[in-house]
């Protein structure tokens, strides 16, 4: 069992490591509008997100959402890397349990 664990506290360690890598961030969707749908003219761009409860969309300039697709997949990288700890972390905690 303590081999497990240590397998365990190690891809935790590693999961850290990932964290401190990521890069600027931030939650949403964008999504590619138009003024005229069926002409598909007027193109533009909204962010949609959540934060702290609060809905809001925000208009992205078309040269920016690039930074702005790299920056919602840098949250979405961060938010798998947490949740991955926190799985490792309950199986840790459980052999602790199980050992002690």
């Amino acid at each position: 069992m303590q081999n497990n664990l240590g397998k365990i506290q190690e891809e935790i360690e590693d999961v850290k490591r990932q964290l401190l890598r990521v890069g600027d961030m931030r939650p949403g969707n964008l999504n590619q509008q138009f003024r005229k749908p069926k002409e598909k003219s007027g193109e533009y761009f909204q962010l949609n997100y959540t934060f702290k409860g609060r809905s809001r969309t925000e208009h992205v300039r078309k040269e920016n959402t690039d930074i702005i697709r790299s920056e919602i997949n840098e949250y979405q990288k961060s938010k798998d890397l947490y949740l991955r700890w926190v799985e490792l972390s309950i199986q840790a905690s459980k052999l602790r349990f199980k050992n002690g």
